[in-house]
């Protein structure tokens, strides 16, 4: 039996993300510069690049959190601004922040945003999660008794609860250990057994190259490399990062 009523992912077109001409400012500044580039469903991309090069910010647009200031953003066929709240019902997203209630505990805050989100039966999804991802036996301990490590555990359970069919993981790999990364991987899965879409942006190279099918570099937010696993090495990643910088 189903335990949410989220809708099915809307997978009437071709493209989970469809980005044309995306550019945004910070002041005079361009995080993200006339930004070309389309996601099929199920395909799992890194987003790489040294700091400042728009990373944050392209899954900020894409989280409904930022609005650009030109070109076109369509997530499943729907496009933002205007239909940011239907969007948001089809996005997992793991940012900087945790935005988990320390003075909750743990299945108290997978509840609450379950009930946020229309699951049918919460406390039942929550138990669910929780042993997903190696916290059934911290259920009702209080957040604010977490190690960054568990609180990263319990923020990716929190972006799951609703089964979305996108993740958005900005540094999700952020306190975890191999055994936490491992788990990252297992929860691309759905419920159904289909592969969830997954962008995601981290520091650790090897990492991404195991589990993305594309890597993407990012450079002064203009593509500087788009290739899949198959075809790039770590030191193609490496030179492309190090292109911003400056270094031989």
């Amino acid at each position: 039996m189903a335990v949410t009523t989220q809708p099915s992912a809307p997978t009437a077109t071709e493209w989970a993300v469809e980005l044309i001409g995306l550019t945004h400012r910070y002041g005079s500044s361009r995080a993200l510069d006339r930004l070309d580039l389309a996601i099929p469903w199920d395909e799992r991309v890194a987003v790489l690049g040294p700091n400042g090069a728009g990373k944050t910010t392209l899954l900020r647009v894409l989280a409904t959190r930022v609005r650009p200031a030109a070109g076109q953003v369509s997530i499943g066929g729907l496009t933002l601004p205007a239909q940011a709240a239907a969007v948001r019902r089809h996005l997992g997203v793991v940012g900087h922040q945790t935005f988990l209630y320390d003075e909750l505990t743990a299945r108290e805050n997978l509840i609450f945003f379950g009930r946020l989100y229309g699951v049918s039966d919460p406390a039942r999804r929550a138990d669910r999660l929780l042993d997903l991802v190696g916290l059934g036996d911290r259920r009702e301990a209080r957040v604010r008794t977490f190690s960054r490590g568990l609180q990263q555990r319990l923020t990716l359970a929190r972006a799951i609860v609703h089964d979305p069919p996108i993740l958005l993981l900005d540094e999700p790999d952020t306190g975890l250990d191999v055994e936490g990364r491992d788990l990252l991987e297992r929860l691309t899965i759905d419920d159904t057994g289909r592969r969830r879409t997954v962008l995601f942006t981290t520091h650790n190279l090897a990492w991404a190259l195991e589990l993305a099918d594309r890597l993407i570099v990012l450079v002064r937010g203009t593509l500087a490399l788009d290739l899949p696993r198959s075809a790039v090495t770590p030191s193609d990643l490496s030179a492309a990062i190090r292109g911003d910088r400056g270094e031989p």
